[in-house]
């Protein structure tokens, strides 16, 4: 008996896999699988995928090299101990008990999902994915530690965000942060290609909002269209808005932009600026418009006016 435990154990020590890590290896693989035993770690030529299998972890087993696909999704994974450190098609870890992100991968050629877990912290994910990051509906008060460099959507809703700070300045798709606590989108990315989407929120300001949004940008309050998000856009909703739309739509108006379009047209621009005249919000902006003779006691008219019902 003693001498066939002991065989066992020198064939565990020649190639440093259990026959239980070997039965986890070869189910999961789609494609070959290797083990190096100068560094303990296993590769993979093709994609790996062990989710919906009730794991605690992976059995041991250690990962350097994924050239596929990696996914450990819908499992009881608290920690990523042992996950690859690249991956070459997309890492998903979504909907299993994380709280942090320590021992993901540092390279991801396309898309990182973390989707559903407990994580109170970004730390550990890559700073840079080639296709979309997914950080929704997990305990998240601040996006520190997130990828800067997003090709595809961000999405970050559902958590518990009191602000955007740490969040990717480059997003080439979507960027979605609704169903937060934001009371303004300072640190915001200042270009997103796709749909920019803040609904559900406790916006009083758009202070820090992008400069360019390629689609849509949406709020509560109010919904731009592809092409909208522009100081035409903007003036846009102070005219036909909600006086909920127009005091968050102050914050975006720059004075230079306003006072070209103040020379080009004064009387338009009385119209256009006459809902919110009076507002205590737009009193500092308001002070530094320049008007042709007459038209600002024109526009202190109107905005009276408006004021009291006409």
């Amino acid at each position: 008996m003693s001498r066939r435990i002991l065989s066992f154990a020198l064939f565990e020590a020649k190639i440093g896999l259990t026959r239980d890590q070997e039965r986890f290896l070869n189910e999961c693989t789609n494609g070959t699988w290797t083990y190096n035993s100068s560094t303990g770690m296993v590769d993979v030529k093709g994609r790996f995928d062990c989710s919906h299998h009730y794991l605690e972890d992976f059995v041991g087993v250690k990962f350097d090299k994924i050239s596929g696909s990696f996914s450990c999704s819908h499992n009881k994974l608290t920690s990523l101990e042992g996950a690859p450190q690249e991956v070459g098609g997309n890492f998903d870890c979504e909907g299993n008990k994380l709280t942090s992100l320590e021992g993901a991968p540092q390279k991801v050629g396309k898309s990182f999902d973390c989707f559903s877990n407990k994580l109170t912290s970004l730390e550990g994910a890559p700073q840079k994915v080639g296709k979309d990051f997914n950080c929704s509906k997990n305990n998240l008060t601040s996006l520190k530690g997130a990828p800067q460099v997003v090709r595809g959507d961000f999405k970050c809703y559902q958590n518990n965000l009191k602000n955007l700070a740490g969040a990717p300045q480059e997003v080439g798709g979507d960027f979605d942060c609704s169903v937060n606590t934001l009371t303004n989108l300072t640190g915001a990315p200042q270009e997103v290609g796709g749909n920019f989407t803040c609904y559900n929120n406790k916006l009083t300001s758009l202070e820090g909002a992008p400069q360019v949004v390629g689609g849509d940008f949406w709020c509560n309050a109010f919904k731009l269209v592809k092409g909208e998000w522009n100081l035409r856009g903007w003036l846009k909703v102070l005219q036909e808005g909600s006086p909920e739309a127009q005091k968050l739509i102050l914050t975006l108006l720059p004075v230079e932009d306003l006072n070209k379009e103040i020379a080009r047209d004064p009387a338009g621009m009385i119209m256009k600026l006459k809902p919110i005249w009076n507002d205590r919000f737009f009193k500092k902006t308001r002070a530094k418009l320049v008007w042709h003779k007459g038209y600002e006691e024109e526009a202190d008219l109107a905005g009276d006016l408006d004021d009291v019902g006409f």
